[in-house]
């Protein structure tokens, strides 16, 4: 597991690997990933926005933007947590991604990155 804690929001994450399938003629890897947002503030937040670099071996970073996580933007209350799971196609074995989500405390108004931990993905078969 993957954590990281920044302005009282912690983040954790845990990868799966999926298996792999051809895809216009080209091997795919298939990784899931599990995030837990735990909110260890005194103060409820909003989640807005997120910010993705992803990582694979075999191809350039790809840098993904946009609102919210799976179609929703969580309010996580102080004490509480909000948890989601997605996923990422490589054309390598090995890869991984980082990023950040960005957060509106709803006490100060005020607007704030919470980084996402690195986290990588390797295939059973890829590992030495």
């Amino acid at each position: 597991m993957f954590t990281q804690v920044t302005k009282g929001i912690k983040v954790s994450v845990q990868t799966t690997f999926e298996g792999t399938f051809f895809k216009n003629y080209k091997m795919h890897y298939a990784f899931g990933y599990t995030i837990t947002i735990e909110n260890l503030s005194k103060d409820a937040v909003q989640l807005v926005a997120r910010h993705w670099d992803i990582f694979d071996a075999l191809k350039d970073m790809e840098t993904i933007d946009g609102e919210g996580v799976i179609g929703r933007k969580p309010v996580i209350k102080p004490g509480k947590s909000h948890t989601y799971s997605s996923g990422c196609l490589l054309a390598s074995p090995i890869g991984a991604m980082k990023g950040y989500y960005e957060m509106v405390n709803f006490t100060t108004s005020e607007e704030f990155e919470v980084e996402i931990p690195t986290f990588k993905f390797a295939a059973p078969f890829a590992i030495n």
